[in-house]
């Protein structure tokens, strides 16, 4: 299958998955899904990720986290900079996501990382996505 946005469809089977109470996906694996994936566990998103092989395709398998009473711990996930409309800002232009409760997940020249290490770092770039 030929996807135009992979990261929206990431993004998308993430929030489905949260939504139907399940506790694990599967997603088509990609270096920059793999570090999406690695920057929800370190902001406690979801439980615990790892690339496997399946039928000689490379699959990311991302197991979610949910509450003590079953609340999903990701409320929403937002698609900001897409393939038609590319979105970067600088390091003075990086805003808090829900007042600070939420992530914003960004492309720099020094990797992907969350908009706090970018603010941090002092570098702007690609804002991806927003998880809170």
């Amino acid at each position: 299958m030929n996807l135009t946005d992979p990261v929206a469809d990431f993004l998308t089977r993430i929030r489905n998955a949260h939504r139907s109470r399940h506790q694990k996906l599967d997603a088509p694996a990609s270096k920059l899904k793999t570090e999406i994936a690695r920057i929800l566990k370190e902001e406690g998103y979801i439980a615990n990720y790892k690339a496997a092989e399946e039928d000689g395709q490379k699959v990311l398998r991302v197991y979610l986290k949910y509450g003590p009473n079953n609340e999903a711990v990701i409320r929403d996930l937002k698609r900001v900079s897409r393939p038609g409309c590319r979105v970067y800002i600088g390091k003075d232009e990086i805003k808090r996501v829900q007042g600070g409760l939420g992530i914003s997940i960004m492309t720099t020249p020094k990797g992907v990382m969350t908009g706090r290490q970018a603010r941090r770092e002092g570098v702007g770039g690609e804002i991806l996505c927003e998880v809170w």
